[in-house]
């Protein structure tokens, strides 16, 4: 069932975390404000995975239901790492941050939403789910493998020093952010510790670091799939580049409720004799 509003209904999916006394879902601001703004669209917070007995909704059918709900889907930044079990690895710091339940949620709702050719944006961790979701590999610590830089943010920093610009990026020649933007690169900030190892089959380089690492992917058929590792939504408004993916993904989620609308507004063709 859609929700009828006038702009398109964009799904952002929750992270899981105690608080005081209850299990909270929550999504950052910023991310909203971004989808609301920069995208202009309606964000809609889906939970991630609940669970008590009879109360999880990964169910296939549940999620073809939110599915029906959006016209895109985007996956945020967040604290934790995906669970390397979803990639064929071991857990090789005990102390990673974690959320399986929105693990149980992201992995399937992207691989579902793709398949569609629905509209995927993924930031950060969101940018590593696709990957994950699609069959690629992560690197656990990029800073602790040969050849790579150090990826992540001074926590004793401000967060304003945090989100500043850090490092260039290089656009692929002719990929969705060098038409998008009609620029060779930008600079981005960076705080994050894990980075793609391989790329998932269907995803194409999009943008790299100087040190080589991918920063950016699009996907190899004609719908809007892009990820990024850096943070577009923290101060959209005044940079160019994050602007302009906001907008391109808020277009492709306009363009596919209309589509959509259309096709269920459609009387179905009578049978002929």
């Amino acid at each position: 069932m859609r929700l009828m509003t006038a702009k398109p209904v964009i799904g952002v999916v929750a992270d899981t975390h105690d608080g005081r006394t209850h299990r909270l879902h929550t999504v950052q601001e910023k991310y909203l404000d971004a989808i609301s703004a920069g995208a202009d669209a309606f964000a809609l917070i889906l939970p991630a995975r609940i669970d008590r007995p009879g109360a999880s909704w990964t169910a296939a059918a549940d999620l073809e239901q939110a599915l029906d709900a959006i016209d895109g889907l985007f996956l945020s930044g967040a604290v934790s790492n995906i669970d390397p079990g979803h990639y064929g690895a071991a857990l090789a710091d005990p102390n990673s941050p974690a959320d399986p339940a929105r693990d149980a949620v992201t992995l399937m709702l992207a691989r579902r939403a793709i398949g569609r050719g629905m509209p995927v944006l993924g930031v950060c961790r969101g940018f590593q789910e696709v990957n994950v979701a699609l069959g690629g590999t992560l690197h656990q610590a990029v800073h602790d493998t040969p050849g790579y830089d150090d990826h992540r943010d001074d926590h004793e920093a401000s967060v304003e020093q945090q989100y500043g610009p850090a490092h260039p990026v290089r656009f692929a020649p002719g990929g969705m952010l060098h038409l998008m933007t009609g620029r060779e690169g930008t600079l981005v900030n960076s705080l994050h510790g894990q980075g793609i190892e391989h790329l998932a089959p269907g995803l194409i380089r999009d943008a790299e670091a100087p040190d080589g690492l991918i920063e950016a992917f699009r996907g190899a058929g004609e719908g809007f799939v892009l990820g990024v590792q850096w943070h577009p939504e923290w101060r959209f408004r005044e940079d160019p580049v994050s602007l302009a993916i906001f907008r391109s993904f808020g277009a492709a989620a306009r363009a596919w409720a209309g589509r959509t609308r259309a096709a269920q507004a459609s009387p179905p063709l009578a049978l002929m004799d």
